[in-house]
């Protein structure tokens, strides 16, 4: 399937019981609480899986995936994602992976939310997501785009700050040099030295 930007793949509320593969394009994750406040709760690019949480549950979606550009995605039925990988154990593991790295970036943002001020967890989503997504500058490897397109206020709901304490804290990012920032584009300048500041230097385990 083919969708343009802006469409809903799938709707949060929904009851379909079918996963999609992303094959081209990126696509954000949102839920909305019952008085109308939307979370970005992440992004996700081509070789991910959306729909897997109500799939295997048997429950209504937790959340919309909405295209963020031009996206292309296999439509996989559950029985025969089952099916599939009761025969080939290697993709097993593969979603076994995936499924652990989201966890871990869950945990990662609750832990966060206590042990950091907002400037500190800005700096880590920015971080993580350039790790993840981003693309480092030619001949500059201490520079890298964060390789995917957010608005402030999708920033701060990912680091779970209020929209003008993330406005001051990118601005404070850009004044020591750290970051860059365009229309709806963020270039970490100084991948080192902004990782210092978000107090990340070795793998949590966690």
């Amino acid at each position: 399937m083919h969708y343009p930007a802006h469409r809903t793949l799938l709707r949060q509320g929904d009851d379909g019981r079918h996963v999609l593969l992303i094959t081209r394009g990126v696509v954000k994750v949102e839920s909305r609480s019952e008085d109308g406040y939307t979370m970005l709760l992440a992004v996700r690019v081509a070789g991910d899986l959306v729909g897997e949480m109500a799939a295997f549950e048997n429950r209504p979606r937790s959340g919309s995936v909405i295209a963020c550009g031009d996206v292309s995605a296999r439509i996989i039925h559950l029985e025969t994602l089952i099916t599939h990988l009761s025969q080939h154990q290697h993709t097993m593991v593969a979603l076994l992976g995936m499924l652990s790295s989201r966890l871990r970036w869950a945990n990662r943002r609750r832990l966060d939310f206590r042990a950091y001020e907002s400037p500190v967890r800005l700096a880590r989503v920015l971080v993580e997501t350039a790790q993840t997504y981003g693309c480092a500058a030619q001949g500059d490897v201490r520079r890298s785009d964060l390789g995917v397109t957010l608005t402030q206020a999708e920033l701060a709901s990912l680091a779970a700050v209020a929209l003008p304490t993330a406005e001051k804290a990118l601005a404070a990012l850009a004044q020591m040099g750290l970051v860059e920032r365009r229309y709806r584009k963020i270039t970490i300048s100084d991948i080192p030295r902004l990782c210092a500041f978000a107090k990340i230097s070795t793998e949590n385990p966690y």
